[in-house]
C-alpha cells in the first residue's frame, strides 16, 4: 500500500492505465515519497536540454530539497502525477495552487500552474497530452478552474501539447517567455481532441497486435499436437510473412530447431535475436506470469494468451486474470485474452493466423470480434461454405475472457481500417455500453455494424467477463444500439446473412422490393417475408419453370432499370431442363454489372432451392469473358466490366430478413446525415438549472439519523423553500444498483424541482375524510377526480381505485364511501382529489439513469400498452428534437397519437417538448436519477401531467468521461 505523501490520503481513484499514441500503455499515478529514488532515476536519464526547457536553466542534478519538494504533495494544493513503465517513471507533471501574484495559495484561489518532463526516449508517443488530461481532471476535482504555464519559446514540442488540447486559452509573451494561460473547463473542441487521440491510440495498439513483423509461440509443444504446437503449425500454414520462433523451457539445451516446421526454437525469449512484437502464450496459467514478466524484459509489444484457468474458472481465477493484466500493463503491453481462440489477419503483406482455426480464411471485407471461441469457428465455419467469395474476412478476433482488448478496442481500429466494409461483433457482454454507443455510432455513419448479443436473459455477465451487468432490460440495449445505427440481429446465421449481403451490395434506397423467378409459390412467400419485415414488395414476377438463364438476365435488367424498385429478390428453383448453375450465375451478374455500369446499381439477392453450385457460382471470381451475354455479343472483360458477387440464400426468409436490415441501416444512415445538418437541442428561457441545483443540493443533504444525502419523510411545507422531506429508499430504486441510496422525493418537492424545468403538475390534494375531499374539491374546482394512490393500486384504474368527472358535492361524496366500502380504509388507500384534465390518450414519459448504459428517456402509453406488451421506446439523453419526434412515433400505438379510427389527434408539438424538457433536466443534474411522469394525459390542446415521481442519488460515476483510461476490472 502507498504512503501518502502529506497529511491527505492517497487518492487511489486518480490511478489509470492509458494507451499511448504508439499503440502501447503506461501508468498513470499520483507520485507518493516512496518515489524519491525513482524520480531520482527518472531525471538522471532526462537530457540537460530537456532539463533546461524545464527549468530555464542548466540544472544537472535534483538537490534532496527539490526531491523533497517533487515527492512530498498534499493532494490538494500541491499534486503531481507520473507516468510509468514497468517500476520507472518515464515523464510527471505537476501543479501549485497560485494566486493572483502567482504566490503558492490554498482554497478559494481556483489557478495553478503546471510543468511537464517527458524523458527524451519517450517524446513523441503522446505521454505529456495523456498527462495533461489527467492533471486536469484532477484539477477540476480540487476546485481549481485554470492552469498557467511558462514555456521557452525554443520549446515547441510543450507548446503544441497546450495549444493543441482544445481548451480555451490565452497567450502572452513577456521576459523571453511564453506564458499560457487556459481554462480547464472541457470545451467541445478539447473533447473532439481527446477523443480523437483515444481512437488513434487504440486503434494502433490493435493493428500492432494484427501487424506483427515477429510471432513467437510460447508453450510450443516438443511432439505434434497441443495447442501451441497447433498455433504454430496454423501461422506457417497461413502463409505468415514475418518471422516465426518455437519458445519451450523444456526444449534441450542443444535443441535450436523445431522439426518439421524447420522454426527456430529456444527455451526461453530471452535467447532470441532481434525483436518480438507478438507473443502468443500457450502454458499453463500458473507458469503465465513468469513468461508475461520475461516478454516485458524483451520488450514484447502484445499478447495473445490462449491459456485457460482464468475468471472462467472462479473467483481465483479471476483474480488471477486482473493480476494478468495488471502485469502486462506495467510493462506497456496490451493482450489479447485469456483464454482466447486467437487472431486472424488476411491482408496480404501480413497473412496472420495467430489462432486454433485450421485455415486462414479468404481476404474480404468482413471483420469478425467475438468473444467466444466455438462461435468464432461457426462465423469462419459459415463465411467459409457459403462467402468466401462472395465476402471474405479483412481480421479476425477472438478475445475469449476479453480482460483487456475489447470490441471497443477493435471498432476503433475498424473504423478507419481500409481492408474492412462491414464489422461483424459477437458480444456477449459489453464492459462499457456508453463508450461502444459511442464507438458504433461514429462507425455506423461510414460501414455497417452488426451484432449479436449473447446473454440477453441472464441478467448477468456470462463467467470469465468480469464487466459489469447493465441494469437495464435488453430490450433497452436494442433500442440504443438501434439508435446509434447498430444493426442487432439474433442469431449467428443472421449475422452472416446480413454481413454477406452488406459487403456485397449496394445500400438500398428504400423498402420497395421487386421479386422475379421461375417459381410463383417461392415468389409468394418471399412477398408474404417482406411484409412481415416491413418492406414494400412488389407484385411478384412469375418467369415459369421453363424460364431460360436469359429470361432471368432480361428480367432482372429490367428490375434494376425501374425507378419504383429498390432492391431485387430473384428466386429460383430448378426448371424444365434446368440450365447450368453457372449459366443462371452468369446471367444474373451480368445484369447486376450492367447496371452498376450505368450507375444504377441496387442491392440483389438470390433464394433458391435445390441448385447445387449456384452459391458458389454467384461468388467465383468473373473469370471469363462475356458477362453472360449470349455468344457474339461484346462485352468487356471484368477489369473494364466487372460483376458484382450475388449472396445467396436458402430460404426466402433470410434473404429478406438481411434485405430488411440493410433498408433500416440505410434509413438511419440518411436520417443521421440529415439530422447532423438540422437536429437540434433546443433551449427553453424558463428553465432555471441554478434554481434546480440549489433544491437539489438541500434536498440531498443529510440528515440526523439518515444515510448521507437521504431524508426522512415529512409533510408538505406550507413556503417554497425545499424541506428534508424524502424517504430514503432501498438502493436500487432509482434503477441503479451501483447507487449507496436514493431519495424518493415527496409529491411537492417533485413538483417544484419539475417547476424549474416548466414541466407543470396538476394539483392533487389530500382527503384523509370525505369532509377534506369536499373541501379539496372546492379548491381545486368542479369537475373533479377521486383516486387512491396507495403503491398497488397507483395507476390502476381496472382496479375501479378512480372516479371521475365529479360533478358536485353530493357525488363526491357518494364516490369517497364506494371507494371506502369497496377498497379499503381511507389511510390504506391515500385518497386525493385532483381537477379533472381535459379528456385525451394517457401516456407516459419516464427517464433513468444506468451506470453502464448512461441516461435513458422512455416514452409509451399507459397502462397495458407500455406494462403488459412492452411498447415502449428508450432515447438516449440528451435527446435533440429530432430524437423527441421519432420517439413518441416509434411505438406500435402510436396511431393513437394522430387520430387513429376517425379521433382527434392529440397535441403532439406539447407532448414532444415535454420530452425534451425531461431529458434537459435529466442532463444537467445527473443526482437526478429517475422520473416517472404517469399518467400524462394528451388533449388535442395541450397536455396534463397528472402524477410525477422522481428519485435523486449522488451521481452515478461515469465509464465515458474524463480523460481517457483503460477499463480496470
Amino acid at each position: 500500500m502507498r504512503q501518502p505523501s502529506d497529511t491527505h490520503a492517497y487518492p487511489a481513484h486518480w490511478e489509470a492505465d492509458v494507451v499511448l499514441r504508439d499503440g502501447g500503455t503506461a501508468r498513470i499515478r499520483p507520485i507518493t515519497a516512496d518515489d524519491a529514488q525513482r524520480l531520482v532515476s527518472f531525471y538522471e536519464r532526462v537530457s540537460d536540454e530537456s532539463k533546461y526547457y524545464r527549468f530555464f536553466a542548466p540544472y544537472p542534478r535534483l538537490s534532496d530539497r527539490d526531491v523533497h519538494r517533487f515527492t512530498h504533495h498534499d493532494y490538494v494544493d500541491r499534486v503531481g502525477l507520473a507516468a510509468t513503465v514497468g517500476d520507472e517513471f518515464i515523464a510527471t507533471v505537476r501543479y501549485d495552487r497560485i494566486d493572483g501574484q502567482g504566490l503558492p495559495s490554498t482554497a478559494p484561489a481556483d489557478e495553478a500552474e503546471v510543468a511537464f518532463l517527458v524523458q527524451d526516449a519517450h517524446q513523441g508517443r503522446g505521454v505529456a497530452s495523456a498527462l495533461l488530461e489527467h492533471i486536469a481532471a484532477v484539477a477540476r476535482e480540487r476546485g481549481i478552474r485554470r492552469f498557467a504555464a511558462e514555456v521557452l519559446p525554443a520549446n515547441t514540442k510543450m507548446i503544441k501539447v497546450f495549444t493543441d488540447a482544445g481548451y480555451t486559452q490565452k497567450r502572452s509573451f513577456e521576459d523571453g517567455v511564453v506564458r499560457l494561460e487556459f481554462d480547464l473547463e472541457p470545451t467541445d473542441r478539447s473533447l473532439a481532441v481527446m477523443r480523437a487521440r483515444e481512437q488513434r491510440a487504440e486503434a494502433r495498439s490493435v493493428q500492432r497486435l494484427l501487424a506483427p513483423g515477429s510471432v513467437a509461440v510460447i508453450g510450443t509443444g516438443r511432439a505434434p499436437g497441443g495447442v501451441g504446437r497447433t498455433v504454430l503449425r496454423n501461422l506457417l500454414d497461413g502463409g505468415f510473412s514475418g518471422r516465426v520462433h518455437a519458445v519451450n523451457r523444456a526444449f534441450p539445451q542443444e535443441q535450436d530447431r523445431l522439426d518439421p516446421e524447420g522454426v527456430p526454437a529456444h527455451r526461453s525469449i530471452h535467447e532470441i535475436d532481434g525483436p518480438v512484437d507478438l507473443a502468443v502464450v500457450a502454458v499453463p496459467a500458473a507458469q503465465v506470469p513468469s513468461v508475461v514478466a520475461d516478454c516485458g524484459d524483451s520488450g514484447v509489444q502484445s499478447l495473445v494468451v490462449v491459456s485457460a484457468g482464468y475468471a472462467e474458472s472462479g473467483p481465483e481465477g479471476r483474480d488471477r486474470q486482473r493480476e494478468l493484466v495488471r502485469q502486462a500493463r506495467t510493462y506497456g503491453m496490451r493482450i489479447i485474452g485469456p483464454n482466447a481462440f486467437g487472431v486472424i489477419n488476411t491482408a496480404d503483406g501480413v497473412r496472420l493466423n495467430a489462432s486454433l482455426s485450421p485455415r486462414l480464411p479468404a481476404p474480404g471485407r468482413l471483420g469478425l470480434f467475438t468473444q467466444s471461441g466455438a462461435i468464432g469457428i461457426a462465423l469462419l465455419s459459415g463465411l467459409d461454405l457459403r462467402g468466401a467469395g462472395t465476402a471474405g474476412v479483412s481480421t479476425f478476433i477472438s478475445a475469449g475472457n476479453r480482460a483487456d482488448v475489447s470490441g471497443n478496442d477493435v471498432l476503433q481500429y475498424w473504423y478507419d481500417d481500409p481492408r474492412t466494409d462491414v464489422a461483424l461483433m459477437y458480444l456477449e457482454s459489453i464492459g462499457n455500453p456508453r463508450k461502444f454507443t459511442r464507438l458504433a455510432k461514429r462507425t455506423a455513419a461510414v460501414k455497417p455494424v452488426v451484432v449479436v448479443k449473447g446473454a440477453r436473459h441472464s441478467g448477468s455477465a456470462p463467467t470469465g467477463h468480469a464487466v459489469p451487468a447493465p441494469g437495464i432490460p435488453d430490450a433497452t440495449v436494442s433500442a440504443l444500439l438501434r439508435q446509434a445505427g447498430v444493426i442487432r440481429v439474433d442469431t449467428v446465421t443472421e449475422l452472416v446473412d446480413a454481413g454477406l449481403l452488406l459487403a456485397s451490395q449496394p445500400l438500398p434506397g428504400g423498402p420497395r422490393i421487386a421479386i422475379l423467378g421461375n417459381s410463383d409459390s417461392l415468389g409468394l412467400l418471399t412477398y408474404d417475408a417482406c411484409l412481415t419485415d416491413g418492406l414494400r414488395p412488389l407484385p411478384p414476377r412469375d418467369l415459369t419453370t421453363a424460364a431460360a438463364p436469359d429470361d432471368f438476365r432480361q428480367a432482372l435488367a429490367a428490375a434494376l432499370a425501374d425507378d419504383a424498385c429498390d432492391a431485387v429478390v430473384v428466386t429460383a428453383i430448378p426448371g424444365v431442363g434446368a440450365a447450368a448453375a453457372a449459366d443462371l450465375a452468369r446471367a444474373m451478374r451480368g445484369a447486376a454489372a450492367e447496371a452498376a455500369a450505368r450507375g444504377a446499381a441496387k442491392p440483389v439477392a438470390v433464394v433458391h432451392l435445390q441448385i447445387p453450385g449456384l452459391a458458389e457460382a454467384l461468388a467465383e471470381p468473373w473469370d471469363a469473358p462475356g458477362a453472360g451475354a449470349a455468344a457474339g455479343d461484346d462485352v468487356a472483360d471484368e477489369a473494364a466490366f466487372p460483376a458484382p458477387r450475388i449472396p445467396a440464400y436458402p430460404a426466402a426468409e433470410r434473404a429478406v430478413r438481411a434485405l430488411a436490415e440493410a433498408v433500416g441501416y440505410a434509413r438511419w444512415r440518411r436520417q443521421a446525415e440529415e439530422a447532423g445538418k438540422t437536429a437540434q437541442l433546443p433551449e427553453y428561457e424558463d428553465i432555471d438549472e441554478a434554481g434546480a441545483a440549489a433544491d437539489i443540493d438541500v434536498l440531498l443533504a443529510p440528515t440526523e439519523g439518515a444515510p448521507s444525502g437521504a431524508t426522512s419523510a415529512e409533510g408538505a411545507s406550507a413556503d417554497s423553500t425545499p424541506r428534508p422531506q424524502a424517504v430514503a429508499a432501498s438502493p436500487d430504486a432509482s434503477g441503479d444498483a451501483h447507487a449507496p441510496y436514493a431519495v424518493a422525493l415527496s409529491a411537492p418537492d417533485a413538483q417544484r424541482l419539475l417547476a424549474r424545468y416548466g414541466v407543470s403538475v396538476l394539483p392533487a390534494l389530500p382527503a384523509p375524510d370525505a369532509d377534506a375531499a369536499v373541501r379539496a374539491a372546492a379548491r381545486l374546482g368542479f369537475p373533479a377526480a377521486l383516486k387512491t394512490t396507495a403503491p398497488h393500486l397507483r395507476h390502476r384504474a381496472d382496479l375501479g381505485g378512480v372516479r371521475l368527472d365529479i360533478g358536485g358535492e353530493v357525488e363526491l361524496r357518494r364516490a369517497y364511501a364506494e371507494l371506502t366500502d369497496y377498497l379499503g380504509a381511507p389511510e390504506e388507500l391515500r385518497l386525493v382529489v385532483q381537477r379533472m384534465a381535459p379528456r385525451g390518450v394517457d401516456t407516459v414519459v419516464r427517464a433513468a439513469i444506468d451506470p453502464a448504459a448512461g441516461a435513458v428517456l422512455s416514452f409509451g402509453l399507459a397502462g397495458a400498452p407500455s406494462e403488459l406488451l412492452g411498447d415502449t421506446a428508450h432515447r438516449l439523453v440528451p435527446a435533440t428534437d429530432r430524437d423527441a419526434a421519432e420517439l413518441i412515433r416509434s411505438i406500435r400505438t402510436a396511431p393513437l397519437l394522430f387520430g387513429w379510427r376517425g379521433s382527434s389527434p392529440v397535441d403532439t408539438a406539447a407532448l414532444e417538448e415535454l420530452l425534451l424538457r425531461v431529458s434537459r433536466m435529466v442532463d444537467d443534474h445527473p443526482e437526478v436519477v429517475a422520473v416517472e411522469l404517469e399518467p400524462v394525459v394528451v388533449a388535442p390542446r395541450g397536455l396534463s401531467v397528472l402524477g410525477a415521481a422522481v428519485r435523486l442519488a449522488p451521481p452515478p460515476p461515469r465509464t465515458d468521461v474524463g480523460p481517457r483510461h483503460l477499463p480496470s476490472y
